[in-house]
């Protein structure tokens, strides 16, 4: 079995955004709050990509649901 280990700087290099810990820090600060009601995927500030992706993993609980979820988390502070 596979296992992969994913954190955030993958799933920023992943999503085709800026990935330095300086470039993810200032992107949560950016974009927080987001609302309880909007599913992470779903927020606005997503292309069309990128919230595929991110809603794809995450129903799938694929290897990248992990870290997904610590975004969501990070974003909701």
């Amino acid at each position: 079995m596979h296992e992969h280990s994913h954190n955030l700087t993958s799933l920023f290099d992943q999503l085709g955004l800026p990935s330095t810990e300086k470039d993810i820090e200032t992107f949560i600060h950016n974009h927080r709050p987001l609302a309880p009601e909007i599913q992470l995927s779903k927020a606005p500030f997503w292309t069309a990509g990128q919230a595929q992706f991110l809603g794809e993993q995450t129903k799938a609980d694929a290897d990248w649901a992990v870290v997904i979820d610590k975004l969501d988390t990070s974003l909701r502070q």
